[in-house]
């Protein structure tokens, strides 16, 4: 995901505004605990669900998205990677259980306070890895925001280090080479 510039309304509560009380960034604030718990108590199945390509579209359903991917019994779309890479996964969630991820969501509206004085640019050298099918669309001023930016499109979805990781890391690896020299 891009980075995004601070708006002037707090992020949950702007996409409450937009998107309603299910919309998962929302859920997560609004109703600590109940989608870790979820979660956790399926983690092969939400995970299994979860990383997937070639969904298709379907209307939105009643409730939040990741509890619907946690409780739903057939995966939509084809499997991302290989039963055993996806155990690595499953593995370390079990063990770590999903809190830990979704605070990051909950501290969304914390650090949009943090960063009220601080200027939004991006000064270091980055590098903006797009996948051209993803949903989630490309910045359209991310320039403005990263004035020393280059930007690659992969020809994958949302989950790009596992949908394309050889040529992720060729990706990451040439610039690199290209910093250094």
């Amino acid at each position: 995901m891009p980075y995004q510039e601070r708006g002037e309304q707090p992020w949950i509560e702007l996409m409450e505004a937009i998107f309603g009380g299910d919309f998962y960034f929302v859920h997560f604030n609004r109703q600590p605990g109940v989608a870790d718990a979820i979660m956790n108590e399926n983690t092969s199945q939400f995970l299994r669900n979860l990383f997937r390509k070639n969904v298709p579209p379907t209307p939105p359903e009643p409730g939040m998205m990741m509890i619907n991917l946690a409780r739903a019994e057939s995966p939509l779309g084809e499997p991302l990677m290989e039963d055993s890479e996806l155990s690595v996964f499953v593995s370390a969630f079990k063990a770590s259980g999903f809190t830990g991820s979704i605070n990051w969501y909950r501290n969304l509206d914390r650090n949009w306070h943090l960063m009220a004085d601080i200027p939004p640019i991006i000064h270091q050298p980055t590098l903006m890895i797009y996948g051209e099918q993803d949903k989630i669309p490309k910045s359209e001023n991310l320039k403005n925001i990263v004035p020393d930016l280059d930007i690659v499109s992969l020809d994958c979805g949302h989950w790009i280090q596992q949908e394309k990781p050889e040529e992720t890391t060729q990706t990451i690896l040439k610039w690199l080479e290209q910093q250094n020299a």
